[in-house]
């Protein structure tokens, strides 16, 4: 198969199966999907078989059991579980339009990582969501999304522009091309070569990290904010901790200072 999506997920089943929905409905159909699973209880795994037989895209159930928030760690994992040579990555909350992985394919280049970013939407609409609007892209319509209530911004480009105007939005935005969790992809190659995440990194700037190691490795990175769409449904960050972002912060700044390529606390081979 020529790509591999990661998908990171905890314990949030219903946000899981409606993502899971929009990958059924991708336009470029020659991939996997590894999903990153940082312990959550017994019902996701039990709910990701049953998709499995109503998916047709493969899909491979990596976990690992709960011991906090170790998303690093099973995404180092996933990359290993992964059976292509290009990975894309984002989230669990995220339900990817449906040229969302034709897009990656279209970017991609030898010598680059791409950058995309999402489209944050309420938790009422998020909840709101069914299925058949996954399946017929109701959600990316930024008219049936202000029919119910959502509060048009300068954000709301994402979904509207198309063709050059997306082209040239991802050209014009102030927003840099780091590497974003959420929606991000490069080369298998690349990330081994990198050693992954940093698995000594919790929640807050885990994935910067890693980008800014494969720009020291020399690759350059490509914006494609505009173009590679995925909406984000909302949720509660109880994870998000003062002294982790500490310590992530001082990571960073080593990795920027020393020109780091490589991580020591990253992928380790069984």
């Amino acid at each position: 198969m020529n790509a591999s999506v990661i998908l990171s997920t905890y314990n949030a089943v219903e946000w899981l199966e409606k993502v899971l929905w929009g990958y059924s409905a991708q336009t470029y159909t020659d991939f996997e999907i590894v999903i990153a699973d940082d312990g959550s209880r017994d019902e996701t795994r039990q709910r990701i078989e049953e998709l499995k037989a109503l998916i047709a895209i493969p899909i491979v159930h990596v976990w690992h059991p709960d011991d906090g928030f170790q998303k690093t760690k099973i995404l180092n994992k996933a990359i290993l579980a992964a059976r292509s040579d290009y990975l894309i990555f984002t989230d669990g909350d995220c339900v990817p339009r449906k040229d969302f992985v034709a897009t990656h394919i279209q970017y991609r280049e030898p010598g680059y990582f791409l950058s995309g970013g999402y489209f944050k939407l309420p938790m009422d609409i998020s909840q709101a969501i069914t299925k058949e609007d996954i399946l017929q892209q109701n959600c990316f319509d930024l008219e049936w999304l202000k029919a119910r209530g959502f509060k048009s911004n300068i954000k709301s480009l994402k979904l509207t522009a198309k063709g050059f105007g997306a082209k040239l939005l991802n050209a014009l935005t102030p927003t840099k091309a780091t590497w974003n969790g959420a929606n991000a992809s490069g080369w298998k190659a690349d990330l081994l070569a990198s050693n992954g995440f940093n698995e000594e990194m919790q929640y807050g700037g885990e994935d910067r990290e890693l980008g800014e190691r494969l720009m020291n490795m020399g690759l350059s990175s490509k914006q494609i904010r505009y173009s590679a769409i995925c909406v984000h449904l909302d949720h509660a960050r109880g994870y998000v901790s003062e002294e982790a972002w500490r310590k992530n912060d001082a990571i960073r700044a080593y990795t920027k200072a020393n020109k780091l390529t490589k991580t020591p606390d990253g992928i380790k081979s069984v």
